[in-house]
């Protein structure tokens, strides 16, 4: 029975490791709004602190990183799905201005991110 137990165990174990890294691969999710002057993103980050969160912008691909510290515990871990390494890059859908990013802010796990887009061409008025 014993080793019944332990293998539902390291199975579950290993379970929750494959869903941890496929997790770091895909997330965080990310939302993106754009008005006349700002590309806005909303980016998922739950469970990390700010000083883990680290950001650069080069042209148009903004880069998000996250590196939770390991707590060492008494216990042992069974399942661990949640992830502990964030390091996506993405091609932004507008050109930003002179790579400044505005303001970023990280409140209750969300990350928002505002950058000021260039803005090319003029609108035409319909008659």
């Amino acid at each position: 029975m014993n080793l019944m137990k332990s293998m539902a165990n390291e199975m579950m174990k290993e379970i929750g490791n494959k869903s941890r890294e496929f997790f770091e691969f895909v997330l965080p999710p990310v939302d993106m709004h754009i008005d006349n002057e700002n590309l806005t993103l909303e980016v998922d980050l739950p469970g990390f602190e700010k000083k883990d969160i680290k950001l650069s912008l080069e042209g148009r691909i903004i880069s998000i990183q996250a590196c939770k510290e390991k707590h060492d515990n008494q216990h042992k871990m069974i399942c661990n799905q949640r992830p502990n390494i964030i390091d996506k890059k993405m091609r932004l859908p507008v050109e930003p201005k002179d790579e400044a990013i505005t303001t970023a802010k990280y409140e209750q796990g969300v990350l928002t991110v505002v950058i000021p887009i260039k803005k090319h061409g003029h609108d035409i008025t319909i008659e």
